[in-house]
């Protein structure tokens, strides 16, 4: 039993690094082949240069995970192994999906007997050590086919890892946990610079967020890792005021609309990253010149 994994990115190729760790048979194709050769040597999987070669070294019904970016990237490797893969093989979508896309897929490669799984994936330059949290998507049965792979690449066999329910709903499920991710690093930022902001209280910004980590409710793994950064620098002057958004985030903001249920954290948080971009350049532009028109007040030129 082996897997075909498709784009070795830094978390693709890092999950490649797990499955062989455990054991597992890997065929692995890149875009840049000598990053796949490099994988080959290190950890001993399969490394091929086209999805003809890569679905040639499968064993049927094959299993295929892809772990791209999503849109274009992703469709596109869809489109092109569809009519390599034969009906009752598997694919999996481990990127950050569109969920309503992953529907769409899923429906769209059923018609010829493809069985389609979304795989929300969390866990970023850590699962190599520590496991990736996967929610999926899809039927029963192809799910219980990949499981001896979920496994290995979880923190634990039974933990950390999730059938949601069907197609589209394991990308469902990660979108929220990215829109919850951007609120939870909002108010953590919010509240680090009002604690620095108090100068006259000359307080240890590292050994107040070490002190957090231990019995506070706020105690989390992001917190964690803002301990850890904040030990190196708390002035963060090297540091550009810029955040860049995924899609999640933006998906999770327009999921809330259409539901019409209130997500007035996840929301602004969204804003703010738009904010750092410098998308509020302008707007902050228009509100001196119309304080200005109507008070008098002075303008700051360049």
């Amino acid at each position: 039993m082996n897997i075909g994994m498709i784009g070795m990115g830094r978390m693709g190729a890092n999950m490649a690094r797990r499955l062989r760790r455990g054991g597992m048979e890997v065929v692995a194709y890149n875009r840049s082949a000598e990053v796949t050769q490099q994988l080959a040597k290190e950890t001993g999987l399969t490394a091929v240069e086209s999805f003809e070669a890569m679905i040639k070294q499968l064993a049927a019904p094959r299993i295929v995970w892809l772990m791209l970016p999503s849109g274009d990237a992703t469709q596109n490797a869809i489109d092109q192994l569809a009519p390599m893969l034969s009906a009752d093989d598997i694919l999996v979508d481990g990127g950050n999906a569109y969920y309503k896309d992953s529907m769409r897929r899923g429906a769209e490669l059923s018609k010829s007997g493809i069985h389609y799984i979304d795989a929300g994936v969390s866990g970023g330059v850590w699962g190599l050590e520590n496991g990736y949290a996967i929610m999926t998507g899809g039927e029963a049965g192809p799910m219980k086919r990949i499981e001896p792979f979920i496994k290995v690449l979880a923190p634990g066999a039974d933990a950390g890892w999730h059938h949601c329910g069907p197609v589209g709903s394991g990308h469902f499920v990660k979108m929220v946990h990215n829109g919850i991710e951007y609120g939870m690093m909002q108010a953590f930022a919010e509240g680090l610079a009002l604690i620095k902001g108090r100068e006259d209280f000359n307080m240890d910004l590292a050994a107040i967020t070490e002190m957090w980590r231990h019995g506070s409710v706020v105690r989390s793994w992001l917190l964690d890792l803002t301990a850890e950064f904040l030990k190196e620098d708390q002035s963060l002057d090297n540091i550009k005021p810029f955040v860049s958004d995924s899609g999640e985030g933006r998906w999770t903001a327009l999921e809330a609309v259409e539901q019409g249920v209130p997500a007035p954290v996840m929301s602004l948080a969204l804003m703010m990253r738009f904010a750092s971009q410098g998308a509020n350049d302008y707007p902050a532009k228009m509100l001196a010149m119309m304080r200005k028109g109507f008070g008098g007040h002075a303008v700051k030129g360049d």
